[in-house]
């Protein structure tokens, strides 16, 4: 990706040199970021036909990591696993038939999700502009949410022993509006540490007194 200085923007939050192009900031290849944050992620967003979607609009998108759709299938498989046995162990041992009527609805429920889960995952993305971080994920029901660096009083990275397992983690940003709030799951353990000094660094630049 071709590039130049902005003069105009003496403080690009991601990168060393400031470069924005239509007020989104982009990534610096000189810098290393762009490797950092996107190494081993998914390439292309999927969009919905439908004219009247979210469009992507302008700017650089990044994505998760596969790893992260490997993750949650272990996860719904492990449920899965979880649900028959116990559907097992009431039928057998307290002849709860019953039982099968909400379990059968649960691994349907799993199985659907489980099926729809890659497209999903691509759907995730974020952009990191001027002056705030955009989410967007989903494909029927579209989320696209506007954090502005100002605003946000907390950045947490989390990772369960299966995250760690395959190298990867959710960061999750907390604003004074709950709605706003925003976790993105699927960044590798050093995208999620790289981007949480970077949104720490240019927060303390837009404080905005909240």
């Amino acid at each position: 990706m071709t590039t130049s200085p902005n003069p105009k923007n003496p403080t690009n939050p991601i990168s060393d040199s400031p470069i924005e192009t239509d007020g989104v900031v982009h990534v610096a290849a000189p810098s290393g970021r762009d490797e950092v944050m996107d190494a081993g992620t998914f390439t292309r967003i999927p969009e919905p036909r439908n004219t009247n979607r979210l469009p992507l609009g302008d700017g650089t998108w990044h994505q998760v990591s596969p790893k992260y759709v490997v993750v949650q299938f272990i996860s719904g498989a492990l449920f899965l696993a979880l649900v028959v046995v116990a559907g097992l162990v009431l039928w057998f041992g307290f002849e709860q038939e019953w039982v099968w009527i909400p379990g059968a609805v649960a691994v349907v429920i799993t199985l659907v999700s489980l099926i729809v889960l890659p497209r999903q995952a691509r759907s995730i993305g974020f952009q990191l502009r001027t002056d705030d971080l955009v989410f967007r994920r989903g494909i029927l029901w579209q989320r696209m949410v506007a954090v502005p660096y100002g605003r946000m009083q907390l950045v947490d990275i989390t990772h369960g022993p299966l995250d760690r397992g395959f190298g990867i983690a959710q960061l999750k940003l907390v604003t004074a509006a709950a709605a706003t709030g925003v976790t993105i799951p699927g960044l590798s353990q050093a995208a999620a540490e790289r981007l949480r000094d970077t949104l720490i660094d240019v927060a303390e630049t837009r404080r905005t007194g909240l």
